[in-house]
């Protein structure tokens, strides 16, 4: 018999994979993580993080499992917290779910269940795993198209994915909770999580000055007239220009005026609107860049504003993660597929290119907020093949 360790983070996703696991004759044990001790920038009535571990413990007990709780908040911090502050003081936007799946999950629990014995890791994602002809491993869309997770897991690689098991990748979240309510699990209408992995939804500012102080700075509204705007609308959106339309624009203080002041550039993000605090504006503002070296944020009116919109972007070369690698000759002159930029992003048409052994991504249709430090994933059909860090 197959021992699985089942990451129970005390939701119904996880809840239901460990039922399903017993299902087919697995030997299945519960396991906790818990990746945070700090409560001060936990928004309590989100998701706090002992009352999950008490349902996942519960969980455990209605199955018949054995469970434990094992603490982790020592490898999340030097591998994910840190590399969020990293990030954010650079100026760039970081996504600790991807991270937290790549280096805690698949890497850390991974290996504590190892120690247990364990043939597999079992997570609640909705995705799907198969083994292709020459054995690899390759990972699908989950079958709900609204809760597909693939993208976070774009980062996993072969040997991660050999020893994991994503068992309610078939079913949808509907399915999944009508599964938990007739077998009586306490976590059948429990409300989905919205925050960081196993610790719950957290006041970003709040827990971005530990590390990061605020500091005021003005905020320059663009106009959308802007010339370089114009330019860059008149490069033609080909795979030989795709260099030039990846570069993101460059603006400084005297391209427009100040509306605002914030508290530091490093707590914002491309196309964010909350949080401005931008007042007598005909419509609302967004952030079109930051510059965490002046401490200047750039806004403009509207969601339509040319500065959101870009038709490629450029990848970091160091952050390449390769599912199912593409032949580098097809790269060389340009492979279709379909790119997502965010998580719950439609799929996007685009091409990833390689120029001068650097990938870029040439989309179909420009596309809003492209940010540095997020991941771009790309697929063919429904198959997740790699991704990487948005550069710039």
């Amino acid at each position: 018999m197959k021992r699985v360790v089942v990451g129970l983070s005390g939701g119904v996703d996880s809840s239901v994979a460990a039922y399903l696991l017993l299902e087919q004759g697995y030997e299945v044990i519960g396991m906790f993580m818990r990746n945070w001790h700090d409560e001060t920038v936990t928004l309590s009535n989100e998701c706090p993080w002992i009352d999950d571990a008490n349902d996942a413990l519960l969980v455990a007990q209605h199955l018949g499992i054995p469970f434990q709780v094992v603490d982790l908040s020592a490898q999340y911090k030097d591998r994910i917290v840190d590399y969020m502050f990293r990030e954010y003081e650079a100026g760039r936007t970081p996504n600790p779910d991807v991270l937290c799946n790549r280096e805690i999950k698949f890497d850390v629990f991974l290996k504590e269940a190892l120690a247990l014995g364990a043939d597999y890791v079992a997570t609640g994602h909705y995705c799907r795993k198969i083994i292709h002809e020459d054995g690899s491993h390759g990972l699908l869309s989950g079958l709900d198209g609204n809760k597909d997770q693939s993208y976070f897991l774009c980062q996993v690689d072969q040997a991660q994915l050999q020893r994991a098991l994503f068992p309610i990748g078939d079913l949808t979240k509907a399915e999944v909770r009508a599964i938990a309510a007739e077998h009586g699990l306490l976590t059948a209408e429990k409300k989905d999580s919205q925050g960081l992995c196993f610790v719950g939804k957290i006041s970003l500012p709040t827990f971005l000055q530990q590390q990061l102080e605020p500091k005021q700075g003005p905020i320059i509204e663009i106009p959308m007239d802007l010339a370089q705007f114009t330019t860059y609308n008149e490069i033609a959106p080909s795979l030989s220009n795709v260099v030039e339309l990846a570069k993101p624009f460059t603006f400084e203080p005297s391209m427009g005026k100040q509306v605002a002041t914030h508290q530091g550039a490093h707590y914002y993000t491309i196309g964010q609107r909350k949080g401005l605090h931008i007042g007598g504006r005909p419509e609302p503002s967004f952030v079109l860049a930051t510059d965490t070296a002046t401490n200047v944020i750039y806004s403009g009116q509207t969601d339509e504003h040319p500065g959101l919109y870009r038709r490629a972007l450029k990848l970091d070369t160091k952050e390449i993660n390769w599912i199912q690698a593409l032949p580098k000759e097809s790269l060389k002159i340009g492979v279709s597929c379909l790119v997502r930029i965010r998580y719950r992003q439609a799929l996007q048409l685009g091409t990833l290119i390689s120029v001068e052994d650097i990938l870029y991504i040439l989309f179909e249709r420009p596309q809003r907020g492209i940010t540095p430090g997020q991941f771009a994933a790309w697929y063919i059909q429904d198959e997740l093949i790699g991704s990487g860090i948005i550069a710039e």
